[in-house]
């Protein structure tokens, strides 16, 4: 047994098993749906232990009529699809029109050669930039889709405003094409660093170290969890690398759909603890990997509103107290969505959710929203950020901000559940757009390194008209509130009546929401 002060890394372990062998028999039994027949008890099912990035070999081409195809002569190449993609099913690449060429020389294929060819174009921002700086220098953008990772959410479609993506019906010819593409793209080089700006964050995700969270979890289609922590492993990945990064996830919706045996979307190491004590488990982590003199790895604390709000607050809580380095993402989907929709302390004031249904004579939720990052900033020293994936650059800067900082880092980070709020697939970011201009969920962040002050620690950039009570949109005069935002989800359907008009109990849920804006522009000196 080493000393407790010893900073020596521990000898490693013989191996537990076979990568390889893991992926050809035992992923390769579930993919043909033999696995309950052939597969024997071994030790690895025993200790529960799957390798990293397993899920890469699973196939949803089955799960949705329609995929996206891309048009290139309409893309700006602003990456936004690629960011938001929850699946990790849309990526891209810039390469020199000399590596494409010495590149596409190798496949065989005519037909897949120009195929692969025709996915690349000249814009502004990686071509025409660079050749005013150096002729000769421009690089060619191109996105491809992996047609066995996409789930035909149409996020990535909503998300393009230049019109180069759209849905395309599935057809037994061009599912062969598109798997032809990608393997081609996973073949080509990564982008070089020459076409990567470190300050230009929406460039993190071109690079394959950011790519730490691998399509093939088993979450719902458009899921906004998935979309948070891809982005946040990108950040991490970019600027510290796989290797410096580890995860503790509280039983969740996040801990099923990443851990359906034998599928591990995860290229990192992480632990499943219990849904209300992970922050504890990474308590222990912390202090031993400082044990062994890994103070610059990060640690990361995934959980939900209900694991981090409710019953695992307490333990959130003394985590934050004991100054340990340690990163907490808490999904906030305003709802137990793995226990099928159970109200939780962040539910919104007149929500139609299980344990408050929305009836005669109580209509839904009566309790107002607990808000978790006000209670964890008013812990000391605690970097604290309310973010959403639609707020990309504010998401990646607060993640960044986090890793750095020196101590405890909360982020709360709005995370639409589609099935729950009873919106579309596609709708996560722009769900999460309108709770943040609706007041439902303003954004900010809490840095203690600020000042002394709340005021000085305190930043509501990001959030429009910031000195308002509502957001009005200019062009129309529409004032956005939280009627706004409850119109738009099933989950505040029956407060409507047959006119459109909102009930009572909606009405006092959007006086709670401007309460809590005012708290905060007031916390932060804006009025």
């Amino acid at each position: 047994m080493s000393d407790a002060n010893t900073t020596d890394a521990p000898k490693p372990s013989p191996a537990l098993l076979d990568i390889d062998e893991f992926n050809r028999r035992i992923v390769g039994a579930y993919n043909r749906g033999v696995a309950e027949k052939e597969l024997e008890a071994d030790t690895a099912t025993a200790l529960s232990v799957v390798p990293a990035g397993t899920a890469v070999l699973r196939d949803f081409s089955y799960i949705a009529p329609e995929l996206p195809i891309y048009d290139p002569s309409n893309c700006i190449a602003c990456m936004e699809c690629v960011i938001e993609c929850p699946d990790t099913a849309i990526l891209a690449k810039v390469v020199h029109p000399d590596t494409l060429d010495e590149e596409t020389a190798k496949i065989s294929d005519p037909d897949v050669r120009e195929a692969v060819r025709s996915r690349f174009t000249k814009t502004k921002k990686y071509w025409d930039a660079y050749e005013r700086k150096e002729e000769g220098s421009g690089g060619l953008f191109g996105i491809f889709i992996d047609p066995t990772k996409c789930k035909g959410c149409a996020e990535c479609v909503d998300q393009c405003d230049d019109f180069a993506l759209s849905m395309l019906q599935k057809t037994d010819k061009n599912i062969p094409q598109y798997r032809q593409t990608w393997n081609a793209y996973e073949n080509l080089p990564d982008t070089s660093p020459d076409y990567i700006n470190e300050r230009l964050l929406t460039d993190m995700m071109l690079t394959e170290r950011t790519l730490l969270y691998a399509g093939g979890a088993g979450s719902c289609a458009g899921c906004g969890e998935g979309s948070a922590i891809r982005m946040m492993l990108a950040a991490t990945g970019f600027k510290h690398g796989a290797e410096q990064v580890g995860i503790v996830a509280a039983t969740g919706c996040n801990t099923v759909y990443a851990a359906t045996y034998p599928y591990n979307p995860y290229r990192i190491p992480w632990t499943n603890s219990l849904f209300e004590n992970a922050p504890a488990d990474a308590m222990g982590i912390r202090a031993r990997w400082n044990q062994m003199g890994w103070q610059d790895k990060k640690l990361w604390v995934l959980g939900g509103d209900g694991a981090m709000n409710d019953i695992g607050f307490q333990s959130l809580s003394r985590m934050m107290l004991s100054g340990m380095d340690i990163n907490v993402l808490v999904l906030d989907t305003q709802v137990y969505s793995n226990t099928g929709g159970q109200a939780s302390t962040a539910s919104y004031t007149g929500q139609n959710t299980k344990m408050s249904f929305h009836g005669t004579a109580i209509k839904g939720k009566t309790e107002k929203r607990k808000e978790l990052a006000q209670i964890c900033m008013m812990h000391p020293d605690v970097y604290v950020a309310q973010t959403t994936c639609a707020d990309f650059n504010h998401f990646y800067k607060a993640v960044m901000a986090a890793n750095e900082y020196p101590g405890p880092a909360i982020i709360n980070v709005y995370t639409t559940c589609q099935p729950e709020h009873g919106v579309a697939d596609d709708m996560a970011s722009a769900q999460a757009r309108l709770a943040k201009e609706s007041r439902a969920f303003p954004i900010f962040i809490h840095d203690p390194q600020a000042g002394d002050l709340l005021k000085e620690r305190i930043d509501l950039r990001g959030n429009p008209s910031a000195r308002a009570d509502w957001y009005t949109v200019p062009k129309t005069g529409e004032v956005i509130d939280f009627i706004t935002f409850a119109r738009s989800e099933g989950r505040f359907a029956k407060h409507f009546d047959a006119d459109g008009n909102p009930s009572d109990e909606l009405l006092a849920a959007k006086e709670d929401r401007l309460r809590n804006w005012r708290m905060l522009q007031e916390l932060a000196g804006n009025i």
